[in-house]
C-alpha cells in the first residue's frame, strides 16, 4: 500500500489510536473499566503520538483539533450508590456528599486530560435512573412511577457537572466545554413518547421479570420483534433508537436546554 505526503503518518496515528480503544473493550470483558483507568490507557497513547511525530508540540497540536466526549455517572449510580446491599456508600454519604464526591474526581481526571493535550470537551450528563426498568423493577410500586430519589440524586449530580462546565470555561486557556443535558432530552422522551415514535418505556426489549428488569438481556435470549419502539433496549440501557434521538439533539440542539452553552455543532467549528 502507497502513501502520499501526511498520508501515511495519518495512518499510523489511526492504527495507534484504535489500538487503545481495543485495550479499552478487553478490558471491559468481564468488569467494567474506571475512569482512571480510561484516562491511563489515554496517557500511554497520546505517548505512542509524541514518539511517532517526534515531539510533544506536534501531537497536541493534532489532539487540540479532536473533541473528547465523556459519559461518566451512570454506574456509579446504578451499581454503587443504590446497591446497599453490596456497598456502603449510601451510608457513608448523603446523595449532596455523593455527588460532590463523583464531581471532585470528574474534575481531577478532566484536568490530566488537559493537561495531555485534550483541548475540546463534551461532558454528558446522567441520564434518569429512576425511570430504567431495572429501577421500576424493584422499587417502583406500579411498574411504571419512576423513582424519585433515584432521580433526585442524578439532579444533584448533573447540576455540579454543569457548574463545572461553566468553570473550566473560565479558567482552562484554549479550552472549551459543553455539557449535554441528557437528562431533560430523556424526560421530552417520557413525557410525549408517541411523539417520537415509542410505545414502550417501563420496559426493556430484551430481559427477564418485571418490567423485563430484573435480570437483564442474557445471551440467546430473544429480544421483542419491534424494539424501536422501545424506550430501553435491556435493564438499564437506552434503545439505538432513543440513543440516535439523544445523539441528535447533542449535535444539534433543538431545546436551549439541550447543551450549555452550546453544541456539538458549533464546538466542532471552534
Amino acid at each position: 500500500m502507497a502513501f502520499m505526503g501526511g498520508e501515511l503518518e495519518r495512518f499510523i496515528l489511526w492504527v495507534v489510536l484504535l489500538a487503545a480503544m481495543v485495550m479499552l473493550s478487553l478490558e471491559n470483558e468481564g468488569e467494567r473499566s474506571s475512569f482512571s483507568a480510561q484516562v491511563n490507557n489515554y496517557k500511554h497513547t497520546v505517548s505512542q503520538m509524541i514518539r511517532i511525530l517526534g515531539d510533544d508540540e506536534s501531537a497536541y497540536k493534532h489532539l487540540s483539533k479532536c473533541i473528547f466526549s465523556v459519559s461518566v455517572g451512570s454506574n456509579d449510580y446504578l451499581n454503587n450508590y443504590f446497591m446497599p446491599l453490596y456497598y456502603s456508600s449510601s451510608a457513608q454519604f448523603t446523595p449532596e456528599e455523593y455527588a460532590q464526591v463523583l464531581i471532585d474526581e470528574y474534575s481531577h481526571q478532566i484536568r490530566t486530560l488537559y493537561r495531555f493535550g485534550a483541548r475540546k470537551f463534551v461532558l454528558i450528563g446522567v441520564g434518569q435512573i429512576g425511570c430504567t426498568p431495572s429501577a421500576l423493577a424493584q422499587n417502583s410500586p406500579d411498574g411504571i412511577t419512576c423513582v424519585s430519589r433515584i432521580n433526585l440524586a442524578n439532579q444533584m449530580f448533573n447540576r455540579r457537572l454543569k457548574t463545572l462546565v461553566h468553570e473550566f470555561n473560565n479558567y482552562k486557556n484554549h479550552a472549551k466545554f459543553i455539557y449535554i443535558d441528557a437528562y431533560s432530552i430523556f424526560q421530552d422522551l417520557i413525557n410525549n413518547p408517541l411523539a417520537f415514535g415509542f410505545r414502550v418505556t417501563n420496559a426493556g426489549c430484551c430481559g427477564i421479570g418485571r418490567n423485563n428488569g430484573q435480570i437483564t438481556c442474557l445471551p440467546f435470549e430473544m429480544p421483542c420483534q419491534n424494539r424501536d419502539e422501545y424506550l430501553f433496549w435491556d435493564a438499564f440501557h437506552p434503545s439505538e433508537a432513543a440513543n440516535i434521538i439523544v445523539g441528535r439533539r447533542s449535535y444539534r440542539a433543538e431545546k436551549p436546554s439541550d447543551a450549555y452553552p452550546f453544541d456539538i455543532h458549533r464546538l466542532a467549528q471552534l
